[in-house]
């Protein structure tokens, strides 16, 4: 199947698309998959780093907080100048970080994507404890659409329960949509809900071990959707193919670990021809 991915030749035309998230010196997650998913998709990409990890594909050796109220001073600088179209949060370390993020985004309203990374996928916690409660109480209800795997929907929902249960759950807690992702389910299907409408997007499971970053590729691949204007369940389906086509042609022979995915041979696979 193909995606229409079409490149703006006018500058002023380029969406713009911010992540604020942690920085992954591997390159395989984090700012710099998103960054990648951005560029892939035609789009202006920023970023405000509120920590940078010392990791590889095989683990996540320390993390390094940046003060909060320098990642505000990047989420200003980014706004005044430059502006943006949609955004996305990532990993976001500490509660104070959360609660700075929450108001800055209460304050400057845009298509905002939640991705609630709460553990590296080689196991380390990259949200504090109590970073959680702030994420459900302060960030889900700015959220246009929420994207968290099974785990991950499993906290935010409170508990253990059908994919369609859940996703409910989750918007009932104040976000507009919720995409539960199908990397780490029985079923490899995204399961989308848009507080009215529920619909599964399925996919083929890949043996491929060049997952690292999946999760940001396909919550930055949506962002970059939602900053052209696309519906959101138009949206989650591009960002499903992608993230299968990345993981598809991903870099499986670096490093030791799960190799990173490679969302520009994504898109070139997705469209033939297009250069």
């Amino acid at each position: 199947m193909s995606v229409a991915i079409t490149r703006p030749t006018d500058d002023a035309r380029v969406p713009r698309c911010l992540t604020v998230a942690t920085s992954d010196s591997g390159g395989g997650a984090g700012i710099q998959a998103d960054l990648k998913a951005f560029a892939a998709l035609g789009c202006y990409g920023t970023c405000a780093v509120v920590a940078v990890s010392a990791q590889n594909t095989v683990e996540v050796r320390d993390v390094h907080r940046v003060p909060p109220l320098f990642v505000l001073k990047q989420l200003e600088a980014v706004f005044s100048d430059i502006g943006c179209d949609a955004a996305k949060t990532g990993a976001l370390a500490s509660r104070e970080t959360v609660e700075v993020v929450a108001d800055f985004f209460r304050d400057h309203p845009v298509p905002l994507v939640v991705d609630p990374v709460i553990l590296a996928s080689t196991g380390r916690r990259l949200l504090a404890a109590d970073a959680v409660d702030a994420l459900i109480t302060m960030l889900l209800p700015l959220a246009t659409v929420v994207t968290p795997n099974v785990a991950e929907a499993e906290v935010l929902s409170g508990g253990c329960a059908p994919p369609r249960e859940t996703a409910e759950r989750i918007v009932e807690r104040g976000a507009r949509a919720v995409i539960i992702t199908g990397g780490h389910a029985t079923s490899a299907s995204d399961h989308v809900y848009d507080g009215t409408n529920h619909t599964e997007i399925p996919q083929a499971r890949s043996s491929r071990r060049a997952s690292h970053g999946s999760g940001c590729t396909h919550s930055a691949t949506l962002t970059a959707e939602l900053a052209r204007g696309r519906p959101l369940l138009a949206a989650a389906t591009t960002a499903a193919l992608v993230t299968a086509a990345a993981i598809a042609g991903g870099f499986e022979t670096i490093g030791r670990g799960d190799g990173s995915v490679n969302v520009m041979e994504a898109v070139r696979h997705l469209n033939p021809g297009h250069a």
